[in-house]
């Protein structure tokens, strides 16, 4: 059985046909960008941060690429590329990487970039590709309206010969442009992208080091300031901490608590080469991860210590962290522990007592609440 797709624009109509068990859903970015498909035409495109929505079928069927190369720094949209496109039955002109940073010995002559939401990620990125694209290398920044795309002409305005704005439609934009030639010429450096800071917290002195588009870049942030103020007053073994963003938790702990063995996962590749660094800066060590949710976690803890995320791109995004707090009883040693910091007004404190076990709240300020459960 196959799954009829219709893409139409410049008055023409494609029929796309691909089977049941993978019908398409595009998101309105995708679809915007095939209303446009006429400026999409390319051999070997590069695809930044795009979900797995459909639209890699669509393109491939409407543009016949030699090979579409999807870098994305989600690991969630990487997993699900990797299954739908790259595994040994499929064929192989898609290559995905999840990474920090994108490397390649191609030169990409088309470049689509979900628009982020960090500005100063936009920047990182279009930096990062310099050494992989030309002059004549088109790239397509496309995002919803709500997420800031409103601001990519200016943004790019040092960057690009031009900007221009040629769709909007479904809530989304759709920007055209080319780089300066002479900004080609600059050389990337991954180092030049971490904004550093020191933070001191009950005496305890740290370095920590931030990528664009990571959680609380610049400075701490209340809710984490609350958690590291709450931790279980003796801590040892195995500590996991639960999207470890620049990995501000964890430091704090390998200081305060040296018979400690430090996990940090997170869903961000930008995230994860954070934490590697806050880390190196404040000499400790730890296994550093990725992970949708708790897929990855192989290994049990007897505490672990979490300001979970809530946010996913420019959404509130509840169901990754309270799959989280349904599942880590099952990755919890006996008598094992979890401490989180909340948004007051989310309910986490009943999936913890049902799933975990007794469940205290420890504390309550500034809006946050800081909420521990012993296992059962």
């Amino acid at each position: 059985p196959l799954y009829l797709f219709t893409v139409e624009y410049n008055h023409c109509s494609f029929s796309i046909y691909c089977p049941v068990s993978c019908p398409m859903s595009l998101s309105n970015p995708s679809q915007i960008l095939l209303r446009n498909s006429e400026l999409l035409v390319a051999k070997v495109p590069l695809f930044i941060n795009l979900p797995e929505d459909g639209f890699i079928e669509a393109y491939t069927e409407i543009h016949k690429p030699d090979t579409i190369h999807c870098f994305n720094t989600n690991f969630i949209d990487y997993q699900a590329i990797t299954k739908k496109h790259c595994s040994p039955t499929k064929t192989k002109n898609v290559k995905a990487t999840f990474a920090s940073t994108y490397q390649t010995t191609s030169c990409h002559d088309l470049v689509i970039i979900a628009f982020p939401k960090s500005k100063a990620e936009l920047n990182f990125t279009l930096a990062m590709i310099t050494h992989c694209i030309n002059d004549e290398t088109k790239i397509i920044l496309v995002g919803e309206k709500k997420g800031g795309i409103q601001s990519a002409a200016k943004l790019t305005q040092h960057i690009f010969s031009c900007c221009q704005k040629v769709d909007a439609a479904r809530h989304c934009l759709l920007f055209v442009g080319l780089f300066q030639p002479e900004r080609l010429s600059d050389v990337f450096n991954l180092q030049d992208w971490f904004k550093k800071y020191q933070i001191t917290v009950e005496g305890i002195e740290l370095t920590i080091a931030s990528l664009p588009g990571v959680f609380s870049q610049q400075k701490l942030d209340v809710g984490t300031a609350l958690l590291l103020s709450n931790l279980p007053s003796k801590m040892t073994g195995k500590v996991l901490d639960f999207g470890c963003g620049a990995g501000v938790i964890s430091c704090f702990i390998g200081k305060k608590f040296s018979d400690t063995n430090l996990s940090l996962l997170d869903v961000s590749a930008l995230a994860l080469t954070s934490a590697q660094e806050s880390l190196a800066l404040n000499g400790l060590s730890g296994n550093v991860f990725p992970s949708n949710s708790l897929s990855d976690v192989n290994e049990h803890y007897q505490h672990v210590v979490s300001n979970p995320p809530f946010h996913q791109g420019v959404k509130t995004h509840y169901q990754a962290s309270e799959d989280f707090l349904a599942g880590i009883n099952k990755k919890l040693n006996k008598q094992g522990n979890i401490t989180i910091v909340a948004n007051s007004f989310l309910r986490y404190q009943p999936i913890m007592e049902t799933h975990i076990g007794n469940t205290h709240v420890i504390t309550k300020d500034k809006g946050f609440t800081i909420y521990r459960a012993q296992l059962s």
